[in-house]
């Protein structure tokens, strides 16, 4: 186990659900990773408010403020880059990242998405899910790279569809495992047991398979 604390920052655009799960996993004495800032594309982020409350520097850049993703992305970098971050975390950032940003952080950028990747990349997964008819759904953390959606699985948690489901109850329960696994990833990630290698993810040396470590609820 490393000794030496991981930084992590967060980029996020909404309430920070997720950020919330991660400063509470990261408040224990034996916790690696810390979170040295949070970032976001909206001063209205409700995550902003929450980084606050828990004492984590926080910046905002307004990306309609710059002339395309490329200078946002740039803007950006340099941002990240002042918190000397060891691991980025993404956690509902609404942004299409360039891949001059993503190969910047290669190996060092999580994402977590509302669905079993590869199944429904993109937007609107839980009402994709459920009008497939799907018997499972779930959520999916990954390493990042320029295929949106893409990267190599580290963790899915699997949530059972039932016959009463709206979009609603589906996502609830959705949100739920994200809480668990991110918090779970990034600290994989911090005890220096997850990483990236040439042929996809590794935990503690070995490659994970191609869906990732599954968890089942």
């Amino acid at each position: 186990m490393p000794s030496k604390t991981c930084n992590v920052v967060v980029l996020l655009s909404g309430s920070g659900s997720n950020l919330q799960a991660l400063i509470d996993s990261c408040q224990g004495q034996d916790s690696t990773a810390h979170i040295r800032a949070v970032v976001s594309n909206r001063a209205d982020a409700y995550g902003l408010q929450r980084a606050a409350a828990a004492g984590i520097d926080s910046a905002v850049l307004d990306h309609t403020r710059y002339d395309g993703r490329e200078a946002f992305d740039a803007a950006l970098m340099a941002c990240i880059d002042g918190f000397a971050p060891d691991l980025v975390v993404l956690a509902g950032f609404m942004r299409i990242l360039s891949g001059d940003f993503v190969r910047h952080y290669q190996g060092r950028l999580l994402n977590i998405h509302p669905s079993l990747l590869p199944r429904y990349k993109g937007l609107h997964t839980h009402r994709r899910a459920l009008e497939a008819g799907d018997a499972e759904h779930g959520c999916s953390v990954h390493f990042v790279t320029e295929e949106l959606d893409g990267g190599p699985l580290v963790v899915q948690a699997v949530v059972p569809l039932v016959s009463d489901d709206t979009v609603e109850s589906l996502a609830q329960r959705v949100h739920c495992q994200e809480h668990l696994i991110y918090p779970l990833a990034v600290r994989w990630f911090a005890e220096g047991r997850l990483r990236l290698g040439e042929q996809g993810a590794l935990l503690d040396g070995q490659p994970l398979p191609a869906s990732g470590h599954l968890i089942r609820s």
